[in-house]
């Protein structure tokens, strides 16, 4: 028994990493003014008929802080690789010169800057709701073992375990919004 509580114990841990990393991923492609290759992940286009990321079709730089260069692999894929990025949600307003397509990024004012940072405090939420689900299936796992015969005592120093497991990783999470909140405010 003792095997199967160390078992959910690391499950849980791996969880709880797994949101954090998630939310750290997502708050990648939150960007702060400052120009990232990565903003442009989510975007796909219509590569022959079928959807393509443009990470696969072209390839992206940052030449500086403010401008992203994307260069497609095929001059063909120009107009589709514009149309996408002109159509996300990103705010932009893509530059094709006909060998590739250049992104400036505007300044951001004040209150763009805010939305972002509520945003941002979305996507923690989503990542401490995912690691408060982890302490959830865990503790319930460990309430499983109770009922086929575990120790009452090795359940609930797991228990505790978990809950330490869960305030460090929230503890955690919480510094990530620090940081990025503090990247988005400064100008």
């Amino acid at each position: 028994m003792e095997e199967e509580i160390g078992m959910y114990i690391d499950e849980a841990k791996d969880l709880m990493e797994n949101a954090i990393r998630h939310t750290q991923h997502e708050l990648k492609k939150i960007r702060a003014g400052k120009a990232s290759a990565s903003m442009l992940d989510g975007l796909v286009v219509d590569y022959y008929g079928a959807p393509t990321p443009i990470s696969q079709v072209a390839s992206t730089s940052t030449p500086d802080a403010h401008s992203v260069v994307v260069k497609p692999w095929e001059k063909n894929m120009l107009a589709a690789i514009e149309k996408s990025i002109r159509d996300s949600d990103l705010g932009v307003n893509p530059i094709n010169d006909g060998e590739q397509v250049r992104i400036n990024m505007p300044p951001l004012t004040e209150e763009r800057r805010r939305d972002l940072v509520k945003k941002v405090k979305g996507e923690i939420e989503k990542g401490k709701i995912s690691i408060r689900n982890a302490r959830k299936e865990t503790n319930d796992g460990l309430k499983k073992l109770l009922k086929d015969g575990a120790a009452e005592d090795a359940v609930k120093d797991a228990e505790k375990t978990v809950q330490d497991l869960t305030n460090s990783y929230t503890t955690r999470i919480d510094q990530v919004f620090v940081e990025k909140e503090k990247d988005i405010m400064t100008i």
